[in-house]
């Protein structure tokens, strides 16, 4: 795992209860700078196939949230859901590895909530 890891990130935590059963929502946001992008067209080609291998990897879902007219900046969002906290917290350093290991990406920003 790469110094951004998740567990030296500040978050906070609530459970929600349904029917007795506790559920938790992990939320990861980033901030990724696509440097060898020359154009929107590029950018989207990249983040496309970055979303598209985390949403088939991990089962999470992910999408663009920001910069979505920036031809280097994306901001993107995953989130899971689980019935134990760890495990949300660790599906997220996992997807969060594997964005790090892209060579065509750079993480500028992360941001975890496990609500």
């Amino acid at each position: 795992m790469g110094e951004r890891g998740l567990t030296s990130r500040q978050s906070f935590s609530h459970s929600v209860f349904l029917d007795g059963a506790e559920m938790t929502v992990g939320v990861l946001t980033l901030d990724l700078m696509v440097s060898d992008s020359h154009s929107l067209k590029d950018k989207r080609q990249v983040i496309k196939s970055l979303l598209d291998g985390i949403r088939h990897k991990f089962n999470v879902s992910a999408a663009e949230l920001g910069a979505l007219d920036s031809w280097q900046r994306s901001e993107i969002g995953i989130a899971c859901i689980s019935n134990d906290k760890s495990v949300a917290n660790t599906v997220l350093n996992h997807v969060l590895e594997v964005v790090e290991s892209n060579p065509r990406v750079v993480v500028e920003a992360v941001s975890v909530e496990l609500l």
